[in-house]
């Protein structure tokens, strides 16, 4: 399915429309830019409706408490107030301004433009993410190719198609395609028509498209990070009974699937009988957050058994590293390892939990300093300053509460970059000499 001007066509008009829009696109290019506020009165635009229940039967695949979280999260950040303090807070000043006067130099007028056109290649781990992307290009300005997923149901296109419906004038700035990612020609022609692309996705997926970005194409990476916890104080681990209940909780509406999901807990230790101990003492927390948590959906709980079969199966077929060291539930395990390496875990509620001394934090976290997100602290408040200048030092761009690794925060940044910043260009304009 192609969404292309506003209307829906056969994936097999793909080649032809991709000729099309190479000559729609200079066209489009040479109008005024879309300000943001069409943008944003659309996004609201879905909001209400949203909230009204209108796209309810779109939404029947999730979980009925799913679909009652999404929602309350659209009722703030999906409104207006909230959209233009993003772009406020992600463009700074977007009014152009004229520089000061240099003896002997000439003045220049600066100014933020966008990109031009950005392809937008969107993973499959979250949901809603092509409409997101989408949402945050076009609020840059940009004119929009995005390839959808392979776990894409349509849902996608059609709420993309929903933005078209309340301002038509968007219908030349977005084109959607259902590309798969072995028709190496389509997306090479795709971005041969960018001036940018914007990649979600794993390493190899990143490398892959790197081998097809022409010379001079912007890559915005939006790349596989890794999550962890660290508690400072294992012998009074007990005392935060509130903020182990929470970490458990979040490891078990995540599925650790995101990237800012908790991979590893980490002890402050060498000890590993202190390690095994603490293991023991979370493994009731984990077992409630799990069961309390279980989809209700047979299909999902029978997609869920079999993920997290398959990979103890990969284990004793040798494809993966295993612990002995294990303490299982059900659904759910600990998984205990006496390195401190900061890797995936199995995901699905299956948590690798390790010794790393406060002194070795960044020569462990150095390794992996590239894929570096999120860390969830257990501490005491004395404590916390320390650690967590600790953890930014060594690369980390989020330090939360362990309920909240994977919450969103109004004003925050993505990987430490503003999405909004990456989608525009700074250009100087010598001022008239007189």
């Amino acid at each position: 399915m192609t969404l292309f001007d506003g209307k829906i066509y056969e994936s097999i008009e793909q080649n032809r429309l991709l000729d099309e829009l190479k000559e729609r696109i200079p066209g489009i290019l040479q109008r005024e830019p879309l300000s943001p506020e069409i943008i944003i009165d659309a996004v609201d635009k879905l909001r209400v409706d949203t909230l009204a229940g209108r796209f309810d039967q779109l939404l029947t695949s999730f979980p009925a408490d799913t679909v009652a979280t999404y929602k309350r999260q659209a009722e703030t950040l999906l409104s207006k107030e909230h959209l233009r303090m993003k772009v406020r807070t992600e463009l700074g000043n977007t009014e152009e301004y004229v520089t000061d006067r240099l003896e002997g130099f000439s003045r220049i007028r600066v100014k933020k433009v966008p990109l031009g056109v950005i392809f937008h290649i969107a993973a499959g781990n979250m949901d809603f993410l092509p409409a997101y992307s989408l949402a945050e290009g076009l609020l840059a300005g940009n004119i929009n190719i995005i390839k959808l997923p392979s776990a894409d149901n349509g849902l996608s296109v059609k709420l993309i198609m929903q933005f078209i419906e309340y301002q038509p004038l968007l219908k030349d700035y977005i084109y959607v395609f259902d590309t798969p990612s072995t028709d190496i020609q389509g997306m090479r022609q795709m971005a041969g028509l960018c001036n940018a692309i914007s990649i979600w996705g794993s390493d190899m997926a990143i490398e892959a498209v790197r081998g097809l970005a022409p010379p001079g194409v912007k890559l915005i990476e939006w790349g596989q990070k890794l999550g962890f916890c660290y508690i400072s104080d294992v012998d009074n681990a007990e005392s935060a009974d509130g903020q182990l209940e929470g970490l458990a909780e979040h490891i078990a509406t995540t599925k650790q699937l995101l990237c800012s999901s908790c991979q590893v807990i980490y002890v402050d230790t060498d000890n590993m009988d202190k390690v095994r101990s603490f293991a023991g003492r979370f493994m009731p927390y984990l077992q409630k957050a799990v069961e309390g948590n279980s989809p209700q959906d047979v299909g999902i709980r029978a997609r869920d058994t079999l993920v997290a079969y398959t990979g103890r199966l990969k284990s004793y077929l040798g494809d993966k590293e295993v612990s002995d060291d294990v303490i299982r539930g059900k659904g759910m395990s600990l998984i205990i390892k006496s390195d401190s390496r900061l890797e995936l875990s199995p995901m699905m509620c299956n948590v690798l939990v390790k010794p790393l001394p406060r002194e070795n934090i960044s020569k462990v976290l150095y390794e992996d300093r590239n894929h570096l997100q999120t860390a969830g602290l257990i501490c005491p408040s004395s404590e916390r300053k320390e650690l967590t200048d600790i953890f930014v030092r060594c690369g980390l761009v989020r330090v939360t509460g362990p309920s909240d690794m994977s919450s969103y925060f109004p004003g925050e940044a993505h990987d430490g970059d503003y999405a909004l910043d990456r989608y525009v260009r700074i250009v100087n304009i010598q001022e008239e000499v007189k």
